[in-house]
């Protein structure tokens, strides 16, 4: 029943929302009821996961225990999210940037993005969770233009129609991968159980032709390069709320997909290949990111390069196996509460400074004492210093690379580094660097302060303490890809 919850709250919110007129503070009260709902019917869901292994509803709904660890990232961020959400858009409106039209549509969409990420977890089936992520491109395509400038609406377009082609791709492979099933006779429901238990019967050089479609299918949703285009100009168009969603939760959902399906190309005969191609696309998205980083110019189009870096490490770990797999899947956990915390602290210091070039922000000590703060550390984080939980990752990650691909870790590593100075530069001259013109001091409202604070308590403690339940979620869920 958990499951048919989570699904249904985010819809009844959406159709609520939409039967609103002229009352803001009705909106924020709809989303501000169903974002701790969801969490809390989130939670149920996980802890049966824990106990049980699973979780399911009937014949179609179910959830293990690597669709758990993903579902903890799409709940976290999006509870943070829409009590952001409310803070930031009170401030739009207050400067008269929007009105209660956009904040309405924003709201209805921002509901129905987060349903579709729920399906896209909860599916039993392939074609269903295509769908599902199908959908979060509908949905996020009108969030990125929400401001309907000429580069927004760009970006949109470019979101739009690279990701349907990429997910087209993916459905191309899906189909290769559903000829095992009709080979062996199955014409009722398929399910992924029933895909992973045919593809014995899948020809090896089939196996590996589907997971390649299927690996930049759902790899340009994932933003692996050289599929990443759309990811830094949608990112950085979208309200900073969204770019946190897309960043911190939908990458996750998208590399699941892909995850899923390796797991039935491993069966299929394809392991050794499929381990291949995603350490070649995690190392290259590595690399395009860590030379970007060093020139950006815009500070949200640098944390989108950094999503792309960080995901890029994920398909690194997945790649190397064994204690690879089990990093990679903190690594997305710390990823997406490190790229949230960075992405509503990017909301503050546009609220503050009306762009989002590096440039034109200087002086964030004394404008914006909070956020500076915040900022700080969450670079430290993204970076991989120590004590913070990405470190451990990263070295675990390339620790399980260190006997077969001792190149690839090397690289890997100065690539890093490259990293870290770019961020430094950035950072530090957006923090200390002198400012023209002095500010009021302050951050807008408290709602833009309390969620990436509570977030960043989250991830220093989940870095210094894992608790047991989470470790072993991960372990279950690592044992499922490395088979």
């Amino acid at each position: 029943m958990a499951l048919i919850l989570l699904l249904v709250i985010p819809l009844v919110a959406a159709a609520t929302s939409l039967a609103v007129r002229r009352k803001i503070f009705v909106l924020e009260a709809i989303a501000a009821v169903a974002a701790p709902l969801e969490f809390a019917v989130a939670a149920m869901i996980i802890t049966d996961v824990v106990r049980n292994g699973s979780s399911d509803y009937g014949t179609y709904l179910a959830v293990d225990s690597l669709g758990a660890v993903v579902l903890i990232t799409v709940t976290l961020v999006g509870l943070a999210a829409i009590f952001y959400s409310v803070g930031y858009l009170r401030e739009e409106v207050r400067k008269q940037i929007i009105g209660f039209s956009r904040v309405k549509q924003y709201f209805i969409l921002l509901h129905l993005f987060l349903a579709a990420m729920f399906f896209a977890i909860l599916t039993l089936s392939p074609i269903g969770m295509w769908i599902a992520i199908e959908a979060t491109t509908l949905s996020t395509a009108f969030l990125i233009s929400f401001y309907s400038k000429p580069s927004s609406m760009e970006a949109a377009w470019k979101y739009l129609i690279i990701n349907s082609i990429g997910l087209l791709l993916g459905f191309f492979g899906m189909l290769l991968f559903l000829t095992s099933t009709s080979e062996s006779g199955v014409s009722k429901f398929i399910n992924w159980t029933a895909l992973t238990q045919n593809a014995g019967d899948m020809n090896p050089l089939l196996a590996k032709i589907a997971f390649i479609f299927v690996l930049i299918g759902y790899g340009t949703k994932v933003g692996l390069a050289p599929m990443h285009t759309w990811l830094p100009d949608a990112h950085s168009k979208a309200p900073s709320p969204i770019s946190a969603l897309l960043s911190g939760a939908l990458l996750n959902v998208a590399m699941l997909a892909i995850l899923k399906f390796r797991i039935v190309a491993d069966a299929g005969g394809a392991a050794t290949f499929s381990s291949s191609l995603m350490i070649y696309f995690g190392v290259l998205s590595i690399g395009i990111s860590a030379f970007i980083i060093i020139v950006q110019k815009n500070y949200k189009r640098l944390f989108a390069y950094s999503s792309i870096e960080h995901m890029g490490i994920a398909a690194l770990g997945f790649g190397f196996g064994g204690l690879g797999t089990f990093a990679a899947l903190l690594h997305m956990i710390y990823h997406s509460l490190a790229k949230s915390i960075l992405f509503f602290s990017a909301g503050n210091i546009f609220l503050k400074y009306s762009s989002t070039k590096i440039r034109n922000v200087k002086g964030m000590l004394s404008a914006l004492p909070a956020t500076s703060v915040i900022l700080l550390i969450g670079f430290l984080a993204i970076t991989g210093m120590p004590p913070f939980g990405i470190f451990l990752t990263e070295f675990y990650i390339l620790s399980a690379g260190m006997g077969e691909h001792l190149p690839v870790v090397i690289a890997v590593l100065l690539l890093l580094v490259l990293v870290f100075a770019g961020f430094l530069k950035h950072i530090a001259g957006m923090t200390f660097g002198r400012e023209s013109e002095p500010l009021p001091a302050g951050e807008s409202n408290y709602l833009t302060v309390v969620p990436p604070v509570v977030l960043l308590s989250l991830f220093v403690a989940a870095g210094l303490y894992l608790p047991a339940s989470l470790k072993s979620l991960i372990t279950a869920a690592a044992a499922l890809i490395n088979g």
